[in-house]
């Protein structure tokens, strides 16, 4: 989600960063394959489970950014997490950190499905690059942000975001998936205010379908539920808005929606377009190589096979 949760992936100089190829030793002494930071949220909750700072959120919370990872800081500068803004969600919204530490107590658990998902990325995409993850509390938005340095998720943020997946440890790691999808992806390094419906949807699409390939399921998976018998309508109409503005339309970064349309719709339209070619395609290494490294939305929707309402 480049808009709504990942925001901008800047830089697409990551294959050279050593910061993007950083490891980390395992508890075996193997090398993992990136480097997943969760050292903030544990000195969060220990500040949090002080008696004395809970009851005044502004010392808490400056104290908790004063000694932040370097991950952390990186974070703080681009969504402009301060303390003053960290203590204002803890007053306001005090459940989000008193539920985010059932998805704290999934962190291990997480790290390693990750790690799984990455080396299973490495496998059907040898030019995949791997930025460093930080997992943080912040102030409650946005779920998640990247730059060169790496990929960044509010710990509190996306545990609270049940609607994309009821379940805490599948949610983190399909989602987080999906942003490992974005940094691989040449269009998601170049985002603009006019990008059409069909150029969103097919790059959000295609994280998607490569999350599915690496962690087993897509990030949205509320929206396959939603879709089920629909198919041939929406994507008809999708067909008919696909040269609109993606920013300011029904089908992408629109929050949750409704019942009746729910939000990021083309983020389904354009999974089933990246699937419909996958599946046309014998060579699947060469599929999925497509599929990430998609350069022209219009002419990969026209040779992918995908016919509206189609059976995938």
């Amino acid at each position: 989600m480049r808009y709504t949760i990942a925001g901008a992936l800047l830089a697409a100089t990551l294959a050279a960063s050593a910061v993007g190829q950083a490891v980390e030793r395992t508890s075996a002494g193997a090398k993992a394959r990136v480097d997943i930071a969760t050292l903030d949220v544990d000195r969060f909750y220990a500040l949090y489970d002080d008696p004395a700072l809970f009851a005044q959120p502004d010392m808490l919370a400056a104290r908790y950014l004063a000694d932040a990872s370097p991950g952390l800081r990186e974070y703080m500068a681009m969504r402009r997490i301060t303390p003053e803004r960290v203590a204002k969600a803890l007053r306001e919204k005090p459940e989000l950190y008193r539920d985010a530490r059932g998805c704290a107590q999934h962190l291990g658990a997480i790290r390693t499905r990750l790690g799984t998902a990455t080396d299973r990325l490495a496998a059907l995409y040898p030019a995949a690059i791997f930025p460093p993850i930080t997992i943080a509390v912040s102030r409650g938005a946005p779920v998640a942000a990247a730059n060169g340095k790496g990929l960044y998720v509010s710990l509190e943020a996306l545990c609270a975001a049940k609607f994309l997946e009821t379940d805490d440890e599948d949610r983190f790691v399909h989602v987080i998936a999906h942003e490992y999808a974005h940094a691989q992806q040449p269009l998601a390094q170049m985002e603009s205010s006019d990008e059409t419906v069909l150029h969103a949807a097919l790059v959000e699409g295609a994280a998607e379908f490569v999350a599915e390939q690496i962690s087993g399921s897509v990030g949205y998976t509320h929206l396959h539920r939603w879709t089920r018998g629909r198919e041939a309508a929406i994507e008809e109409a999708f067909l008919a808005e696909k040269d609109g503005k993606a920013i300011g339309s029904r089908w992408l970064y629109n929050q949750r929606g409704s019942e009746d349309w729910p939000g990021d719709l083309g983020y389904w339209v354009g999974y089933r377009v990246a699937k419909a070619h996958y599946n046309g395609e014998a060579n699947k290494t060469k599929a999925i190589r497509e599929i990430i490294e998609m350069r022209d939305p219009a002419e990969f929707l026209a040779r992918s096979g995908w016919t509206p309402g189609m059976k995938l």
